[in-house]
């Protein structure tokens, strides 16, 4: 079974290209990108997009990997993700990065699946995951563990609930660490 599918390309930003070599900077588009962000700048360029595919965007990364940097779109269906569908995605989505010009300089533009193990990171990933199995993990100990595996029965005001062998657990989300599926073959 595939975790994780990931479909990528280089990317190369002309004018920052020129600029870089003529030693200048896009002042104003920096300023703009300071305002809003990266990640909320393409979100919102290539959602429209994503969304007529018949796809949703499950997160938008931008980080910088060794020397490189990386832009990751990472796409979601009901029906799971697939290389073809990141293949399409990147293909729908190239020319409006390109239009809109979000980065400036070299990066790699990856397409991914969230994988099966996929990372709940905001409160959207929570909701779209209530009633799958999940892994809380902790800042610090709480009743003797850092660790809880259950069943996602509810998110609401911060406050995340597992259904646990012994019963239900409520925790803080500001005491979690990561909280990410669990992967049992049963559960596909």
């Amino acid at each position: 079974i595939v975790n994780w599918i990931i479909y990528y390309s280089t990317y190369n930003d002309k004018r920052a290209m020129e600029n870089q070599k003529n030693g200048k900077k896009d002042k104003k588009r920096k300023g703009e990108q300071m305002k809003k962000g990266i990640k909320e700048t393409v979100r919102e360029a290539i959602e429209p997009t994503v969304t007529e595919l018949g796809y949703r965007i499950w997160d938008v990364t931008y980080s910088k990997i060794g020397a490189d940097y990386h832009l990751e779109i990472t796409i979601d269906n009901d029906e799971g993700i697939n290389i073809e569908d990141c293949e399409r995605v990147h293909r729908a989505i190239d020319p409006i990065l390109d239009e809109c010009d979000p980065i400036e300089g070299f990066y790699y533009l990856e397409v991914s699946s969230p994988g099966i193990e996929r990372e709940l990171r905001c409160d959207e990933h929570i909701a779209a995951s209530i009633g799958s199995e999940v892994e809380a993990k902790l800042f610090a100990a709480k009743d003797g563990r850092k660790s809880f595996v259950g069943v996602l029965l509810g998110y609401s005001d911060g406050v995340v609930t597992l259904g646990l062998d012994e019963g239900e657990i409520a925790l803080l989300r500001s005491d979690i660490s990561k909280l990410n599926t669990v992967y049992k073959e049963e559960n596909i």
